[in-house]
């Protein structure tokens, strides 16, 4: 799989996401479609560099305000900008218990530290299996999950 291609300008994982894994896993569509309340052939997405910044399990036809910018000024993620971070990565409540878009700053800050390769092979799911299943934690010896 091309990684790059599958991790979106924002530092999204689009290769671990249930609407990408549904292109191959009907099952997984079908409880997609019933739990977000979309037609079946609308429960799935292609990941955002392949869609080019369109997102169509939304309806949208237009590329998102990220994937606009980070074409506009030629850049491949978002951190390699000088305006980094910036309000298209705020943080929102809104939705934050199923969506993972809360991950893209911290992801990003990874890629940039870690190189991408790296980041998918050891961080990426965890990443996000901690920020969907695991406890907030204050000191270092608390665990970090269930």
């Amino acid at each position: 799989m091309d990684y790059h291609q599958m991790t979106s300008p924002c530092g999204l994982d689009c290769f671990n996401c249930p609407l990408f894994l549904a292109n191959e896993d009907t099952e997984l569509r079908a409880g997609i479609s019933e739990k977000l309340g979309l037609p079946i052939e609308r429960a799935k997405c292609e990941g955002c560099r392949n869609a080019h910044g369109t997102i169509a399990f939304l309806g949208s036809t237009e590329p998102c305000d990220v994937y606009g910018c980070t074409e506009r000024k030629g850049i491949t993620f978002c951190f390699e900008c000088s305006d980094f971070p910036c309000d298209h990565l705020h943080p929102y409540a809104d939705q934050a218990a199923t969506r993972q878009h809360n991950t893209k700053l911290f992801n990003l800050c990874l890629i940039k530290k870690m190189g991408l390769d790296p980041w998918v092979e050891g961080k990426a799911k965890n990443v996000k299996d901690i920020y969907f299943n695991g406890k907030l934690r204050v000191h270092s010896t608390e665990k970090t999950s269930k």
